[in-house]
């Protein structure tokens, strides 16, 4: 049997473990789903597969055209392995069309084209609901320099352009997206990638055709099946894996 892995941190939809060498990690995909920082929580058969592979597509697709991300390879159906980043505590928030919470906020009509993409920043932080700040707070508080912040902006306007055109490609329509951004050091140098991950649950997409929600607001809004709304991106997107449902535990006879 192989021996237990180090657990480094538990999130509500991953588990990052040790790596293999250093300065990696193994990043395992929950089937969970949690809407409200936890308040409501659910578990999906397969999600987990799912948003893997997608996640995997996103960040490969990425890295081919020069978008630095803490990707390196898909382990198996569940994991990954990924560089050991530095996380910068925000939420790097960008939004094409007026949605969720800047829709409430500005009384905005939900759906609405913005002048131009749009990115915000919320403090990572599940009990104060990652409240939205300005960059005046950010550099303030010493979160992230100047220097960072324009970096940010435009690593996470490289890939809007890309996921926009990817979804786009397949009758989708990239309403929003978060992405977190860790810092890798080259020596003395700190270089900046897109961490985390990249999936339906951290996306706002709609059909273009009829405007059927294929995110997470399915869970939300208790719009369906998540796993079914998260199916149907992938097959688009010509990821779907093989087997997105758990095989049944082998049966040990004595």
């Amino acid at each position: 049997m192989a021996p237990r892995r180090k657990k480094i941190y538990e999130g509500k939809a991953k588990i990052l473990y040790e790596g293999p060498e250093p300065g990696t990690l193994v990043q395992y995909f929950k089937d969970d789903a949690t809407a409200g920082n936890g308040a409501k929580k659910e578990v999906f058969e397969g999600k987990g597969v799912l948003n893997n592979r997608l996640s995997e597509f996103f960040m490969t697709g990425l890295n081919q055209i020069g978008v630095p991300t803490h990707f390196i390879r898909r382990l198996n159906m569940r994991e990954q392995l990924v560089r050991q980043v530095e996380i910068i505590p925000l939420e790097v928030i960008v939004r094409n069309f007026a949605a969720g919470s800047m829709a409430t906020r500005l009384g905005l009509t939900e759906g609405q084209q913005l002048p131009r993409p749009i990115v915000e920043f919320c403090y990572k932080d599940d009990r104060l609901g990652d409240p939205l700040v300005p960059e005046e707070y950010i550099i303030a508080f010493g979160w992230a320099a100047q220097q960072d912040l324009d970096d940010i902006v435009a690593l996470a306007l490289r890939v809007n352009d890309f996921l926009s055109g990817v979804m786009h490609g397949v009758g989708i329509k990239l309403v929003d997206f978060k992405i977190e951004v860790g810092r890798i050091w080259d020596g003395d140098f700190p270089r900046l990638v897109v961490a985390d991950e990249i999936s339906p649950d951290s996306c706002r997409l709609w059909d273009i055709e009829t405007g059927r929600k294929l995110d997470k607001d399915v869970f939300r809004k208790d719009l369906g099946s998540l796993t079914e709304a998260y199916t149907e991106v992938a097959r688009r997107l010509g990821v779907l894996p093989s087997n997105v449902t758990h095989r049944p535990k082998p049966t040990l006879i004595n």
